[in-house]
């Protein structure tokens, strides 16, 4: 009788055991599933900011290379009026002549 005894005791102990493995193991999965879910939410936020920060930089450079650009534009545009107007100017006296040919 002992050893059915002793071998109750022994098997109620295993399923005790067990179910505190499984309330471990439940317990475990939970603390690991909230820490990866957490490094994933770190690694989200972390590349949200890299992505913010790198299309922030790229606005910058758009906007410094057309700056850049409407400079050199304006330049241009400054050294193509003066030849324009350097014309003109040649052109005036040359039609002053002929204008004072045609009426004299």
């Amino acid at each position: 009788m002992a050893e059915i005894s002793d071998a109750i005791a022994m098997i109620k102990k295993a399923e005790s055991d067990a179910e505190q493995i499984i309330v471990d193991s439940e317990a475990k999965s939970k603390d690991l599933i909230a820490e990866s879910n957490a490094a994933a939410e770190k690694l989200i936020s972390e590349a949200k900011i890299a992505a913010e920060e790198e299309a922030q930089k790229t606005v910058f450079d758009a906007e410094d290379k057309a700056k850049k650009e409407a400079l050199d534009i304006a330049e241009q545009s400054n050294v193509d009026i003066k030849s324009i107007k350097d014309k003109a100017v040649g052109n005036v006296d040359e039609a002053a002549s002929i204008i004072v040919k045609n009426i004299l």
